[in-house]
């Protein structure tokens, strides 16, 4: 490439993972700042106005055949100068001539400054500059001899000194420690980061409208519970010092959600944090966001219809809005979401298959965690426990790999259906068969998505439920609810037919963009104190 260019990626070819780059060389930048300060020059100044965004100008002078001509450049109607603002993301000195290459919420964009334009004194300022700075600019959009859409810099000026240098591989930053720690250095370094917070953002806005449109109204629920409730889970606790409280962050929306139905609200969802007080791994964040919504007169069949559609539409939508990355994201998948219906599997029946398939199966046999089935096997104390105890370590583990598309070359989602009444307190039973509860979890390549049943309306056989449960915590359970009387009650004053459904969004963005571990779609993931 000829040198009048800077390089798309704009970065330095350094491999180096991200270091400490001492105080030496921050102070070389302090000094640049006082040095500014001294002349009468704020480094860091906020008087730029609103810049144009770099990726306004690129579709401005961009055509069908790409960038416009000079000649195409200079016909644009008046006024042609633009301001544009960003940080330094790489600069090239080449005596009377630079380059220097901006980078804002829109792309990059190249400065080209000549010394004849700005005069001694305005290009002197690329010498109190440094990768990471923030400038603005004023100038006309050019094209340079090689072709690269450039603003022609008639001004630049400091905006804010970044004391720390980035690191020296801008592209790659891979050291995950750093990365998940030093999020703000991640962004910078790794463009394809934000794309996935900025899909995340999306498939927010989307799911939001997808319920919307179905007439759900949102609600917020409280975040700080009396009770344990909504989930099986232990809880964070805190304290309020005013009322002399002992509190829970709320482990799951369900209970208040569920009175809103009672009270009349027959379609509600909400979109927010849980916390649970567990333990952490590539699917588990003790703080994440959870979707549940409730709507009355629907059946988990319903449901299981509608979350197909759900998932559809929001990939669907994630591709129109971000058709670039969705089409990486995409190819790498490891599984499809096919317009056929799903698989529905029954656990009951699946776990039948499985004992059968290990008996001429030694292969499948083999690749079984006998060991901790059989320690999940001593804890059970009924047969719908251990039904679920054999489902989690003889079926799951192998839906992906059971499941696939018709070539094979990818899995396809299935709903785990009808569990243990045991193991489900707040689902209603099966009419057909008591044991077992109206209830799903969709599972995609392996990984638990979705869980929705029909919910439990009656108010005897829930208390029931709840006095269950509270025996289970005294004989050492320790991710049981709390006896719920207020939800009783609510109970009693009557819920129609129900079904609700809750899932992970942390976990939605994983499959749909395609990351391997939830801490790559939280942007500030739980850590260790640094030592």
């Amino acid at each position: 490439m000829d040198n009048d260019d800077v390089t798309p990626s704009g970065l330095e070819p350094s491999a180096a993972p991200l270091e400490d780059p001492g105080e030496a060389l921050v102070e070389v930048r302090r000094q640049k700042a006082e040095a500014l300060r001294a002349r009468g020059q704020n480094p860091f100044a906020n008087d730029q106005g609103r810049p144009t965004a770099l990726g306004d100008i690129r579709r401005e002078c961009t055509g069908p055949a790409g960038p416009l001509s000079n000649d195409e450049l200079t016909a644009l109607p008046e006024p042609r100068d633009r301001r544009v603002a960003g940080r330094v993301v790489a600069m090239r000195r080449m005596g009377k001539a630079s380059f220097v290459r901006l980078r804002d919420r829109t792309g990059e964009l190249q400065l080209f400054c000549r010394k004849d334009a700005l005069g001694d004194e305005g290009y002197a300022v690329l010498d109190t500059l440094d990768l990471g700075d923030f400038v603005v600019s004023d100038g006309r959009p050019m094209l340079t001899k090689t072709g690269e859409l450039s603003i022609e810099a008639r001004s630049i000026r400091l905006l804010t000194k970044a004391f720390r240098p980035p690191p020296e591989k801008w592209h790659g930053l891979s050291d995950v420690e750093t990365r998940y720690r030093q999020r703000y250095v991640d962004l910078i370094a790794n463009p394809e980061v934000a794309e996935v917070f900025r899909a995340r953002a999306a498939i927010l806005r989307i799911v939001r409208g997808f319920f919307d449109a179905r007439g759900f109204v949102e609600v917020e629920t409280p975040m700080l519970h009396t009770l344990i409730g909504g989930a099986a889970a232990r809880p964070f606790t805190t304290h309020h010092n005013a009322l002399d409280l002992s509190l829970y962050l709320r482990i799951a929306p369900e209970l208040y959600l569920k009175r809103c139905v009672v009270g009349g609200l027959e379609r509600v969802y909400d979109l927010g944090r849980c916390y649970r007080n567990e333990g952490i791994s590539t699917r588990h964040n003790p703080e994440f966001t959870m979707l549940e919504y409730y709507e009355a007169y629907a059946t988990y069949d319903t449901l299981m219809t509608q979350t197909e559609e759900m998932l559809r539409f929001v990939d669907a939508e994630l591709a129109r809005a971000m058709p670039d990355a969705h089409a990486r994201w995409r190819e790498a998948r490891s599984f499809a979401l096919p317009d056929d219906p799903w698989p529905r599997l029954p656990m009951r029946e699946a776990v039948a298959a499985a004992l059968e398939r290990m008996d001429r199966d030694p292969d499948r046999k083999a690749r079984v965690d006998h060991k901790n089935l059989e320690k999940a096997l001593a804890k059970c104390d009924t047969e719908g426990e251990r039904v679920f105890a054999r489902y989690e370590y003889l079926v799951e583990p192998f839906l992906a790999e059971d499941f696939r598309t018709p070539d094979g070359s990818r899995s396809v989602p299935v709903f785990v259906v009808d569990h243990p009444v045991e193991t489900s307190p707040l689902a209603r039973k099966k009419d057909a068969d008591p044991t077992l509860v109206d209830r799903f979890e969709l599972f995609v390549h392996g990984r638990e998505l979705c869980n929705a049943f029909s919910e439990l309306n009656d108010p005897d056989d829930q208390a029931a439920r709840f006095r269950d449960q509270v025996a289970r915590r005294v004989r050492g359970d320790e991710e049981t609810m709390d006896f719920d009387a207020d939800y009783v009650r609510a109970l009693e004053h009557g819920l129609p037919p129900t079904a609700g459904f809750g899932m992970g969004i942390d976990r939605l963005v994983m499959i749909l963009c395609a990351q391997a571990s939830i801490r790559d779609v939280i942007l500030f993931p739980l850590l260790r104190p640094e030592t």
